[in-house]
């Protein structure tokens, strides 16, 4: 199965998102070629001591949604791995539905990169992401 049937089946509630997408209360909301956008209603449980939102629950959010931007390029018997991540964080987030957008910004036969916008429930950037993406074929995606 491609990747991005997956995707959709997730999107319809018929196949579970991964187990870490479980944990953080991660969703993915939609996606289109070289897009995705995914989702965090952020509340108490992800939040560091100082009451704001942790930062490694941003990249996460990020992360996942840049890699499912990503898995929109892939075709059949191919998987992929992240082979950096940078994030900015810029603002402050307490609680509330965060929405990534994460976007092609370039691809090739073998690496990608990919940037993420994650922003909060008023629509304000609170963070900025990019990542560069590997294309696994062959024995390289068996069993991933």
């Amino acid at each position: 199965m491609r990747l991005r049937d997956a995707m959709e089946r997730v999107v319809r509630g018929e196949l579970a998102p991964p187990p870490v997408a479980t944990l953080l209360g991660i969703s993915l909301a939609s996606f289109k070629d070289g897009e995705a956008v995914v989702t965090l209603a952020a509340g108490d449980s992800h939040t560091n001591p100082m009451g704001t939102v942790q930062g490694g629950v941003l990249a996460a959010l990020a992360d996942g949604a840049m890699g499912w931007a990503y898995m929109t390029t892939l075709g059949e018997g191919e998987s992929y791995t992240t082979l950096e991540m940078k994030i900015n964080f810029l603002r402050p987030v307490w609680k509330g539905t965060l929405t990534a957008i994460a976007r092609m910004k370039k691809g090739g036969k073998t690496v990608g990169l990919v940037e993420c916008d994650v922003a909060d429930a008023e629509g304000n950037l609170a963070a900025y992401a990019v990542s560069t993406q590997m294309t696994l074929r062959g024995a390289q995606a068996a069993g991933r």
